[in-house]
This record gives C-alpha cells, structure tokens and sequence, in this order.
C-alpha cells in the first residue's frame, strides 16, 4: 500500500493517456521510495524493467542488461555496446503485443559507465528510434538516486537529450503527517511525540521506517537500528555517500564541517576555510550536488544578496549520525535508552526539531492562516558588536501582505516558559533585526514550539503560536 505520493501517481498514470511517446525522470534521495513508487503505480506490469550494478564495470553493466531481457523472453548474448544493447531493446519492444509499452530503467547513473557512452545510445534510442514509432506507443521511465547525475545528464542536459523529457518527478522524503500514516499502516502505536523523535532521527525516508518493531518504545527501536551489534543501520552512513558520490571524500569533509559549526548556517567561504579545500568548480559542484541531492539547502539571509548565501545541513538523519551516532561509535548497544533524559540528548532534540519544522514550512504558514501569501522563508544572523549582542533568527517569513514573521523555534518536553532572561533575548532579538535588516514590513514574533508556551507576565510578546500538532497537518 502507498502512503501519500498522491500527486506523483496521477503524474506517472497520465503518460499512459498521452497521444506521444513519454520519457519521464524519476529521481529523489536515496532510499526514499522512488522505485516503491514506480512499480506499484504500474501495479509492476511493464514491458522492459532492468536496474543498474552499483559500481559495476561496463561488462557487468550490459551482462545484467542481457539478464533482464533474458527475464522477459528474449534470448540473446551479452551485448558489446550501448547501442547494441539498445538495439536487442528495440526488437523486444517490436515483439511485444500491441499498447502502451512501459520500459521502466531503474538507477540509470550506475549504468553510466566511463568510455560506454551510455548517454549516446540512449539519445539514439530515443530519439531515432521511440519518437520515431508510428504508434506512438513508448513511455520510457528512467530513475536514480544520484540526483546530480540526473540534473547534469537529463534534466539540463546541452546535447541530444536537450527538451526531451516530456515529465519529470521529484520524490520528496514523507511530511510528518505521511509518516504518522505509514505508522498506523504498519500497525505500530506510536503517539505524535514518538513519530516526531524518530523523523528528527530518520526523517522522512521510507526505508528506515520500514524497520521498526511494534511492540517496543522508541528507545528500544533507535538502539536495535543503530547501536546493537547486529543493527541493520549501522553501516547505512557509508553506503549513502559511498554510492551517491564516486569521490565520497571531499562531500563528506563540507558535511562534517556543517554538522559542527553554527547552526544558523555558513558561508562558502566559511565552508572552504573549515573544509579545508581548495576554491574553484570542484568545489561549486560538490556544494551544487550536496543541495540537488538534499542533504543542505541553500537560502539568503534576509537582509543579503544571493552572492552571501548561507548553507544549512537539513538532512535529519546525517545530523543525527554526527551528533549521537559517531559519537557513541558503537561502544553502548543501550545508548539511546541510557542517555535520552541527558543534557547533549536535550541539546540535539532542539537541534533537529529545529530542522523539522523547516521541512515544514507549508505547515507553519498554514497554522498562521498564510498559505495563500507569497512569502520569502529565510534566516537572518547579526555579529554581537560593543553595543549590541548577536541575534540569530531561526525562520524569517517575510511576507507580501506587509507582515515578516520572526519564528522562534524551541523544543520542550512541557509547555515552554518564556522567562526574563529569554524575553530580553526575544526583545533583542526584534530589536536588532527592525534597526539591521533593511525589511520594512510590520513585524511579528512567532513562537514554534513541541507544547506550547506558558501563559505568564511574558506571553504578551508573542503575537502567534504554533505547536507540534500544527506540523502534522497535510
């Protein structure tokens, strides 16, 4: 059963309606449930289906494409080329009865190979061949996981393959109200404060969901998955950059240096100095890729130009590999459950809850009654000077009916109470943004919290509240 992906069905269905050959680009994080998706729509009846060797040589590569139409009844020896591979396609294509022919190619970038020449042959299949039928009968679907490699190669593609992609579809990782569905679906009681302690761990990702037990806390589970001799996520890390990235190393060096430094985000020039890399292309690509990949996103403060952009890491579950997972480094298989009340496991629950509700920003908006508002979402950070403390703000919504929302984002286990101490920090805070940013709408204080905030002396700052539950809404 599919949970959500709603939108992406309709999308994948309609070429089946379309007078005109398709080619579709399917493509999204790893692990997130791109090739779930694309068989279960087709209820797994298609045509030609055949997924790429990870790391495989071009040999490999074209023996596992004879395997598959081996698969499909078609005898024939391991091709040489591409092109003739793409060839033995075409004759079983012509052979097949008559209708819509869904050729679904699964991992397209592993089978890009150096010196196959894999993006020729199927431009030529393409284009000289599939558009060309006078049946018009072809949707060829093709995915893969390295993101990067489908912009490059398909989506922005300056040779044959230019404009030839008739649709393309980009899965996301699952809402918080997504994976509370695919909870209930697997008959797991978990309450809204677990499904919102393990996406801050795991994030919206499929995969990972699908290994939780029923019948154990939260706890229990995290330990199981990551920290117990046998844990079925012990290795995932490796695998996810390792096999996104030929040249894991130097994402891995601008990954880890986010992870430690300043949450608001950093700087490219920051990036290089902590990374210790050198400047230039190589260095654009690797952040280009990281962000087409979803790993950090990119964003302007809100008061500086696209030149001075800030970079933030955002996937949930790397942050949770460098703040717990490498840190305990497999010493305590009961890690999880013997430091969840303690100071460091406090200090990465306001971390990652933090990146939560940024994931959910639609929610946000439509807790505060905004989602039909055009609104620039943004951070905004001030050095402390003699005169003025440092202010960070942890969302910014500047907005075109006039309003900029500052969104304070605080994790607590009970209601959260604004103190004295905290409200001079809030009212610095504005304060310091109203004299340096140059917004000049009419401002007001937000406050996100897991419970919601303490109705004392200090409420009155706060012009709007959302809580936990609003992050739920679909």
């Amino acid at each position: 059963m599919i949970i959500g992906r709603e939108k992406e069905r309709v999308e994948l269905l309609s070429l089946l309606e379309k007078e005109e050959a398709q080619f579709c680009a399917v493509y999204g994080r790893r692990r997130v449930g791109k090739t779930y998706l694309i068989r279960e729509t087709f209820n797994y009846q298609f045509c030609f289906q055949h997924t790429g060797v990870a790391k495989g040589t071009l040999r490999q590569q074209l023996t596992a494409f004879r395997n598959s139409l081996l698969a499909v009844g078609m005898k024939c020896s391991i091709p040489k080329t591409w092109i003739e591979a793409f060839e033995l396609l075409k004759r079983h294509i012509i052979s097949s009865p008559a209708g819509k022919k869904v050729i679904f190619i699964d991992e397209l970038p592993w089978m890009d190979t150096p010196k196959g020449n894999l993006i020729g042959a199927l431009e030529n299949f393409w284009n000289g061949w599939a558009t060309a039928r006078r049946e018009k009968d072809i949707v060829l679907i093709v995915c893969g996981s390295a993101t990067s490699w489908i912009s490059k190669k398909l989506l922005k593609d300056k040779g044959g393959l230019r404009g030839r992609l008739t649709n393309r579809i980009k899965v996301v990782p699952f809402t918080l109200r997504e994976c509370e569905l695919y909870a209930k679906n697997s008959n797991l009681a978990l309450g809204r404060n677990d499904v919102l302690e393990l996406y801050m761990i795991l994030g919206g990702i499929p995969y990972y969901w699908s290994f939780l037990k029923k019948g154990e806390s939260v706890a229990q589970n995290v330990d199981k998955l990551f920290f117990s001799e046998t844990a079925q996520l012990r290795d995932e890390f490796e695998a996810l950059y390792s096999i996104l990235f030929k040249r894991p190393e130097n994402y891995l060096k601008v990954i880890e240096c986010m992870s430690s430094c300043k949450k608001s985000g950093m700087t490219r020039e920051e990036i290089l100095r902590e990374s210790r890399q050198s400047d230039g292309g190589s260095f654009t690509t690797i952040l280009e890729e990281l962000e087409e990949c979803g790993f950090i996103r990119r964003f302007a403060s809100a008061d500086t130009v696209s030149t001075n952009a800030l970079y933030q890491l955002i996937d949930n579950y790397t942050l949770f590999y460098y703040h717990c997972i490498k840190k305990n480094a497999f010493s305590d298989e009961h890690y999880w459950s013997n430091t969840c009340t303690s100071a460091s496991h406090n200090t990465w629950k306001g971390y990652a809850f933090e990146r939560v509700c940024l994931q959910h920003v639609a929610q946000i908006k439509a807790a505060l009654g905004i989602s039909g508002v055009q609104t620039n979402v943004c951070s905004w950070y001030a050095q402390g000077t003699n005169k003025r403390r440092g202010a960070q703000i942890d969302l910014v919504m500047q907005r075109a009916d006039g309003i900029t929302n500052l969104c304070e984002i605080k994790h607590s286990i009970n209601e959260f109470s604004i103190d004295k101490t905290y409200a001079s920090n809030l009212e610095n805070k504005v304060a310091a943004y109203r004299e340096l940013s140059k917004d000049k709408r009419t401002i007001h204080l937000v406050m996100v919290t897991t419970n919601g905030i303490a109705r004392n002396s200090y409420f009155n700052l706060v012009q709007n509240e959302v809580v936990a539950d609003d992050l739920f809404a679909l």
